[in-house]
């Protein structure tokens, strides 16, 4: 949340522009840069508008809640309002979105989605878009949990006329899903005054829902059984949904016409890829469609197998790898969902791969002819290993090679490290991914950030954290050899060898030894704890807590970072292996790693000078944390 004040406060600051200065300090403070001019003139534009209504409402003793942020992700609500129910007595809210469209047009084929003249690309219905914030606000925000009827929403475009968003109105209206315009502005008021008293301050309201304990994320795994089999689980905000709805209409028009299309799903880590993965699969499971879901990763691969086909061996086959369509026919199906594309290899063959099947072909180009509507949902930035390949780019080349139909939706929200922006800009400025150089982290209420003297240290804080109730786990660098695993009932070896310090890594087999589970569930189950995680068996996952080795291949010497390819024990780089590719693989690595972590991050470099400037990066306040364990 940027700024909360009264509706009466809100509208004098408005008029005297000292709002939009405070909003303006308050946005740079939480995201680390400064706001759009869009993003600035839609503040000037449009809170005056709510103010005023507000206020000749009547509710001039309204909280304004002002870009409130939704818990676990970075998307905000324009404004929550909070009052009291004039009938009930009882806490209420309306989220309300604001636009400025003086137009708009619903899609074609789906009410949900519509066109805007300064969008390239089809948007979500803003009455789909502000219920979808209600019913994330309901799941996630303990105030409001139990008491979902106490949420209503309200898209308010105070700039349209009736003509020019009629069509908008083809979707269904609900107690969360409300849209007024200008034309109608004298309804939005009697609405307001339905929901909200002008004899009571909504201060208590506002203090209520602000302390509303976050529920924790319903992280992929734990509910990917009964989304698949059953219904759907997650609620898709914004362009999430706009990318679920655009694959669903591919499909219908695929089967309609007769045709292919190729989507593209693009966003960084914890954008959501994977669920809105997991939605389609679900959504099309349920209706019959031919599909499948494929990922080039063992371990996530494996873990969707089991747990969400724990009961239902059917449920178990929906999940293959990159390379299973080889010897596919084309057009078998009539979806498959590539999940983590940016894994795509440039063939599907390798050593164990029959002769007659060493065809060359790309692996790219076995996805997309297998299925009538092939979906790619993929990071660029998550490249880890020499020879990975799925780029936007690729992808598109493939498809114009057909000449077909390609979508691309980027995603901007994240939901992964508490929804921090913040956090996100730091970690990719501190490993020079992005320009400027790392840069002094400002703790936010989002994401907690953590140096410790030592894995010994580390370790003690990520214990008690579990036994809070957090998840938790250790990850590190590629830097220590992995020894053969032992047999059944011998000890793991302790490869991961810091000072006095040893612990394994996580087990390679796909069978449990000596109470450690096998490679693909080190992430999700929680005798992973002992071990040290790698970047391969990490990527895709995500937990609570998580603890970051940085070792001595990438090191702080004076004003830079250097890598020294010499101190990585990654088989999969080879003398052949550029420098410039090992650099960007290696920063790569930790960039995945230290992403993994839905509420906090804690640091510990093996290198005494590294150490030393991420003490200086990270802010007094937040290392005695760790020291204090």
């Amino acid at each position: 949340m940027l700024f909360r004040e009264s509706a009466e406060t809100v509208a004098v600051m408005a008029f005297d522009s000292s709002l939009f200065l405070r909003l303006t300090e308050q946005f740079v403070h939480a995201h680390g840069h400064r706001p759009g001019l869009s993003e600035i003139r839609s503040w000037e534009r449009s809170i005056p508008a709510l103010a005023a209504a507000l206020n000749d409402a009547g509710l001039g003793n309204v909280e304004v809640m002002l870009e409130y942020a939704l818990p676990l992700n970075s998307k905000r609500a324009d404004a929550v309002l909070a009052g009291v129910h004039p009938a009930t007595g009882e806490p209420s809210y309306v989220v309300v979105e604001l636009k400025q469209w003086g137009q708009a047009t619903p899609d074609e084929d789906d009410p949900t989605l519509c066109h805007v003249d300064t969008y390239a690309r089809p948007v979500l219905n803003p009455v789909e878009q502000v219920r979808r914030y209600c019913r994330y606000l309901a799941n996630f925000n303990g105030a409001v949990a139990q008491h979902p009827d106490r949420l209503s929403g309200v898209a308010y475009l105070h700039n349209a006329t009736e003509f020019g968003v009629n069509g908008l109105r083809e979707i269904e209206t609900d107690g969360q899903g409300q849209l007024y315009t200008a034309g109608r502005r004298g309804e939005f008021i009697d609405y307001l005054r339905s929901r909200l008293s002008h004899e009571h301050s909504g201060a208590r309201a506002a203090d209520e829902l602000l302390a509303g304990r976050t529920v924790p994320s319903r992280q992929l795994m734990a509910v990917a059984a009964q989304e698949v089999r059953e219904r759907e689980q997650f609620v898709l905000l914004d362009e999430q949904q706009v990318a679920y709805r655009m694959v669903l209409n591919a499909v219908r028009r695929a089967k309609r016409s007769d045709h292919k299309e190729v989507v593209i799903v693009t966003g960084g880590p914890g954008t959501g890829k994977s669920v809105i993965a997991l939605s389609l699969l679900g959504e099309l499971y349920r209706q019959g469609v031919p599909t499948l879901h494929a990922t080039g990763s063992q371990s996530f691969t494996k873990t969707m197998r089991k747990v969400a086909g724990a009961r239902k061996r059917e449920v178990q086959d929906l999940f293959k790898y990159f390379n299973s369509f080889m010897t596919a026919e084309r057009n078998s199906l009539d979806v498959l969902i590539c999940d983590e594309a940016h894994r795509i290899r440039e063939t599907s063959a390798n050593r164990y791969t029959r002769a007659e099947h060493r065809t060359g072909k790309p692996q790219v180009d076995e996805l997309i002819d297998v299925a009538r509507v092939p979906v790619f949902l993929l990071d660029e930035h998550q490249v880890v290993r020499p020879g990975e390949m799925g780029t936007v780019a690729e992808i598109k080349a493939a498809a114009a090679r057909r000449n077909l139909a390609c979508h691309v939706v980027p995603l901007d929200s994240q939901f992964r490290c508490g929804g921090s922006d913040a956090y996100l800009r730091w970690v990719v400025r501190l490993l020079g991914l992005e320009p400027g150089g790392p840069v002094v982290w400002e703790p936010d209420d989002r994401m907690r950030l953590l140096v410790a003297d030592s894995p010994q240290e580390m370790e003690a804080f990520l214990e008690e954290r579990r036994a809070q109730g957090y998840g938790a786990r250790m990850s590190a660098g590629y830097c220590w050899k992995w020894s053969p695993e032992p047999k059944p009932g011998e000890p793991l070896p302790l490869d991961v060898v810091i000072g006095d310090w040893a612990r394994p890594w996580n087990l390679r087999g796909d069978r449990s030894v000596s109470g450690a589970p096998p490679s693909a569930l080190w992430a999700t189950d929680p005798a992973g704890f002992g071990q040290v995680g790698c970047v391969y068996t990490a990527q895709g996952f995500e937990y609570d807590w998580s603890g970051v080795i940085i070792g001595p291949d990438l090191v702080w010497r004076g004003d830079r970072w250097v890598t020294d390819r010499t101190a990585s024990k990654d088989p999969v780089f080879k003398k052949s292996t550029p420098d410039a590719d090992v650099d960007r693989l290696i920063r790569n690595t930790y960039k995945v790693l230290l992403t993994r972590g839905m509420v906090g991050t804690v640091v510990h470099s093996t290198d005494p000078e590294t150490q030393r400037k991420l003490r200086e990066l990270i802010g007094v306040g937040e290392e005695r944390a760790v020291a204090a364990v």
